[in-house]
Order: C-alpha cells, then sequence, then structure tokens
C-alpha cells in the first residue's frame, strides 16, 4: 500500500524543518511525499532540499491558498491513500505511517483517523492541549463532532469518487470535505486510538479573536450545506472542546 502524503507551504522555512525530520524518520517504506509550495520567496525550497531525502515531487508555483494547494496534491498523488502533514504539523512518533497502513489492512476501510496533539509553537515537545477525537458516530457527527483533519488518511479512490476541497470556503473546507465524505456519502472509517500528529498553537482558524469569529461563520455555512442543525451543532462544537485543555 502506497500511502500519498501531502505538504502545503508558503514561506515556511522557521518551522518546516521539524515537519521534514517526521516525515524523513517514519518507517514505513511506500511513501510518496509531495511538496506543494505557493512560489515561497524565502528559503523554504532550500529547506526542503537540505533536510528531507524522501521527496518525491515539489511543485512551486502561486496559488489560490491552502485548500487549492492540497486539491493539487490531490491530482499530483498516485498512492493508495492519501494524508496531509500541515507545514507547522509534525508526525508524533516514527512508526505514525506505519500504524495507519496496519490499520487500513486490517480493517479493510475507507479512511483511518486518530487523535491530535496541540504543541507549543516554541517547544515541540510541550503538549497544550489533546484531541482524543474517539470513535465515530454518525449522532456525535451531526452534532458538530468532526475527526481531527491533520490525522485523517483516505483511499485517493474516495477523493475521485466523492470530490475534493471546496474552494468556497477560506478556512473550513476541511470541515465540509469531512462531512461530505462521512456523513453524506458515508465513507468506511476507523479510529486509530493513539495522537498521530503534534500541531502548533496559532493557526489560521485560532490566531486571533476575528480568526475564530471568521471560523465559526464559516462552519455556520458548512453545516446549513450539509443539513446539519447549526445552533445546536455549533454550540456542541465549541464546547466539547473544553475536555482538551485538561492536562493528562
Amino acid at each position: 500500500m502506497r500511502i500519498s502524503i501531502i505538504t502545503a507551504t508558503y514561506n515556511s522555512e522557521k518551522t518546516l524543518i521539524d515537519t521534514l525530520l517526521s516525515l524523513e524518520k517514519q518507517t514505513y517504506a511506500d511513501i510518496e511525499y509531495i511538496i506543494i509550495d505557493g512560489a515561497s520567496k524565502d528559503n523554504t525550497l532550500q529547506v526542503i532540499q537540505q533536510n528531507c531525502s524522501k521527496v518525491t515531487k515539489i511543485i512551486s508555483e502561486p496559488d489560490k491558498g491552502i485548500y487549492d494547494a492540497l486539491n493539487k496534491g490531490i491530482l499530483a498523488a498516485t498512492g493508495d491513500v492519501i494524508g496531509f502533514l500541515h507545514s507547522d504539523d509534525l508526525l508524533a512518533y516514527d512508526q505514525a505511517i506505519e500504524d495507519i497502513a496496519k490499520t487500513f489492512e486490517d480493517t479493510g476501510c475507507d479512511a483511518v483517523y486518530g487523535d491530535l496533539e496541540y504543541v507549543s509553537q516554541s517547544d515541540t515537545g510541550k503538549r497544550v492541549r489533546l484531541w482524543k477525537s474517539g470513535p465515530f458516530s454518525r449522532t456525535k457527527m451531526q452534532l458538530g463532532w468532526m475527526p481531527p483533519h491533520p490525522s485523517f488518511y483516505m483511499k485517493r479512490a474516495c477523493y475521485v469518487q466523492h470530490g475534493n476541497f471546496s474552494l468556497d470556503y477560506r478556512i473550513s473546507a476541511d470541515y465540509d470535505s469531512l462531512l461530505r465524505y462521512i456523513l453524506r456519502n458515508k465513507v468506511n472509517i476507523a479510529y486509530l486510538p493513539k495522537v498521530l500528529v503534534k500541531m502548533r498553537v496559532g493557526g489560521i482558524s485560532n490566531r486571533s479573536l476575528s480568526s475564530m469569529v471568521s471560523k465559526s461563520l464559516e462552519d455556520i455555512r458548512v453545516m446549513r450545506s450539509n443539513g446539519i442543525l447549526w445552533p445546536l451543532a455549533l454550540a456542541y462544537k465549541n464546547i466539547s472542546k473544553l475536555p482538551q485543555f485538561i492536562k493528562k
């Protein structure tokens, strides 16, 4: 089973080295690693070339934002399974992709997801919060639950069948895609109860109050377009995050 991993970059030299090294250390052999760069003006491309021998393909050209870049990566991918590793994230341990592949093989599922750990911007060993996603249920998803998208790996055939990211959304296209794949098209998913990805805090959706408001407004649009009762789901979606801040 070949697993295609896509990283979208744009002026990412400050955080990208951790991302690349976490990929470089993976024990799973059959990885296709694709970099989609938005014509960076810093040393992003040099950092890639100097720190990761597993890069299969680099496309560097202007794009319309991260979801446009990820769509380019999906189109370029040739693997059986596709996942995403953002340029300020890192795989949590060296066997992460190996465990994902084994879950696909053991369950025969269409998609695998796991848990996500938010870490400090300056110290990726310092946990800020833990997103323990738990097993899937349609009821939870109709109430606003979603698996952590950075931990979500799905068969390429499902992307071909059900489509890529909608560019109608600037922040919430990942949420829209998960509702479309899992809730509307009922892809068969399996939960891998391990932290698969570490994400630095301060991403586009939570770096400021205005960003969080914009994210909520986009989430409402996504919920409406996917037939979700948005007042209840939005409240549940936000309240359900509170346990993530309790350190264990």
